[in-house]
């Protein structure tokens, strides 16, 4: 799959058929396996009558921005003749009359392949929460494909479609573009229209779009972006002044859950990008937790009012949790959390004040499907930490990717700035995209990839030392021979059979020779289960500043210790020992 804009221009140009490359995209939907990913498929032929319909217009001249590309929606958004479910069944209506943008896109060529599943109504950012099944991590089964647009994040991440329409209200169309390393458009609340879409929050959402890369993104807004009169929240766009001030947190304000991978990976996308300032985003995080601790879960009641009313049991059981506590929220709750939020936004005003875009981790790390199963509540609030607040306080965002995990699953940055900076922030995104070669993406995880960890090894276990043979039983796989950052020293300790070293961290330290080896989990468990006291399994950071498991010591092992530092490394002792 390539571009939605090399796609058109193919077709334009006549280098294509649009209904080839239908029929290839179908192809690769048939063949890949998530059929989860999808709740309502277009059949074939009327998608390829669409394509060669596309087809005509062209021979007439017509100029298509978008001729002949594929696209699938999210299904809470409506197609006219085709049931909106909001991955509910008992909720399920046919509109007469599609969505605005969906419309608009259709106008502009594109052609329409099927609907997405999703977190029922749109309620998550985990994407387990359907009766049609859990779509998960493009490049990692066992982890969640983030939500609630999870079957439109999947889509485009696994390349069956170029691009695909989700929503926003707190991070919907953002999180599931950071696990599967592709882009996440939200717009500025009313620069889409909204009539068609069936609310979330209706006050707060937002018709957002994932793509390969920015570019597309820019394209898709060039087409669906404007007034409309029908929706009731739509707004005129504001001009936007071009932004040369970037922000970041202060450090004390991050959390990564404990992710050391998605915090150097932070770091890592931040070289990408103009120097940033630190700025206090506290007010921020507080305005977040309204969302789901403040009135507007109310919001989220009056939209499902007549479900819980009628047929409350089929409403999937965490989302009719959420919405369910809403009918306990006042008038004057309300009004109580307006006034707290205008707080806030006074705040965030502040903010921009000082700078023009704020560049936050999409999300602080990932999780696997069956620990969201296990605790869905506080996990997917974790989620939520970095998106949240964004449409509360009327803000414009892009995700983009920032590499990958050793899982596979994808990490990214998202790119926010006040309504109506929406063509700047994609621009800079397209910045950020240039600015350095992106990490290779890992192979699709089509049968389920088998779990691993890096374990950095120092002393007997090295390969041709006494205790190697406990890697190799366990499969474990040579990744590199290297050194750790210069801040350890080695001890080989006493009365130890056979003899076995002991590493610390110190600040007046060296640089220690070790070797860095994979294998499986439930291996890994079983080594660490054989570790003896002094030692144990912690995290050592590596020379080129990643951080792996690793031997460390408690103190007690330098009870007659000797102090090897100066030798570099265990190979070297054992040498002159001889």
């Amino acid at each position: 799959m390539t571009t939605a804009r090399a796609i058109a221009e193919a077709v334009r140009s006549g280098a294509l058929k649009a209904a080839d490359v239908a029929s290839e995209a179908l192809d690769r939907i048939d063949a890949y396996p998530q059929p989860q990913a999808w709740i309502l498929r277009i059949p074939r032929e009327d998608v390829l009558v669409a394509a060669r319909g596309v087809q005509a217009r062209i021979a007439k001249g017509e100029n298509l921005p978008l001729a002949g590309v594929p696209f699938a929606v999210k299904d809470n958004i409506d197609i006219a003749g085709l049931p909106t479910t909001a991955a509910c069944p008992a909720f399920a209506y046919t509109p007469e009359r599609s969505a605005a943008v969906v419309e608009r896109l259709i106008t502009a060529g594109a052609v329409l392949v099927g609907k997405t599943n999703m977190d029922q109504f749109a309620t998550g950012l985990v994407g387990t929460r359907s009766p049609y099944g859990e779509p998960h991590c493009v490049f990692n089964r066992d982890y969640i494909s983030g939500g609630s647009s999870s079957g439109s994040g999947v889509a485009v991440g696994a390349g069956l479609v170029p691009f695909a329409l989700g929503t926003d209200t707190a991070g919907s169309g953002r999180v599931p573009a950071a696990f599967n390393g592709i882009t996440g458009f939200k717009p500025s609340k009313g620069r889409w229209s909204a009539r068609g879409v069936l609310p979330a929050c209706r006050s707060l959402d937002c018709v957002s779009v994932f793509t390969a890369d920015a570019a597309d993104a820019a394209l898709i807004d060039r087409v669906v972006a404007g007034f409309d009169a029908e929706d009731a929240y739509s707004r005129n766009a504001e001009p936007a002044e071009a932004a040369t001030r970037f922000g970041i947190p202060r450090f004390d304000q991050l959390n990564f859950f404990g992710d050391l991978q998605s915090e150097a990976l932070y770091f890592e996308a931040l070289k990408r990008l103009p120097k940033a300032v630190e700025v206090d985003i506290e007010p921020l995080i507080e305005a977040a937790k309204l969302l789901y601790s403040g009135p507007w879960v109310a919001e989220r009641t009056h939209a499902l009012k007549d479900l819980l009313r009628d047929q409350p049991l089929a409403i999937h059981p965490v989302v009719r949790a959420i919405v369910q506590a809403g009918q306990g929220i006042s008038a004057v709750d309300a009004f109580d959390g307006f006034y707290q939020l205008a707080e806030y936004a006074r705040a965030a005003e502040a903010l921009f004040e000082a700078i023009d875009v704020l560049v936050l981790p999409t999300t602080g790390t990932i999780y696997r499907r069956r620990e969201v199963g296990s605790e869905p509540f506080a996990l997917n609030g974790a989620l939520g930490l970095y998106t949240n607040f964004v449409n509360l306080l009327d803000l414009a965002a892009v995700a983009v990717p920032a590499g990958f995990r050793d899982n596979g699953t994808g990490f990214g940055v998202t790119l926010i700035g006040p309504a109506w900076s929406d063509e700047t922030l994609l621009s800079l995104a397209e910045s950020y995209e240039k600015a350095a070669p992106m990490p290779d993406k890992p192979a699709l995880d089509t049968e389920g990839t088998p779990q691993t960890v890096k374990l950095c090894v120092v002393g007997a276990h090295l390969a041709g030392m006494p205790l190697h043979w406990q890697l190799t039983s366990r499969d474990a796989r040579l990744l590199a021979r290297t050194k750790t950052a210069p801040t350890y020293r080695l001890y080989a300790m006493a009365n130890t059979t056979p003899p076995k070293p002991a590493l610390i961290h110190s600040e007046e330290g060296a640089a220690i020779e070790v070797e860095v080896y994979e294998l499986p989990v439930e291996a890994f468990g079983s080594f660490v289960v054989e570790v003896p006291p002094p030692l144990a399994i912690g995290t050592v950071t590596l020379e080129d500043g990643s951080q792996v498991k690793g031997f460390v010591a408690e103190p007690r092992a330098l009870t007659g210790a000797t102090d090897i530092t100066a030798l570099g490394g265990w190979r070297a002792y054992i040498a002159s020992l001889s």
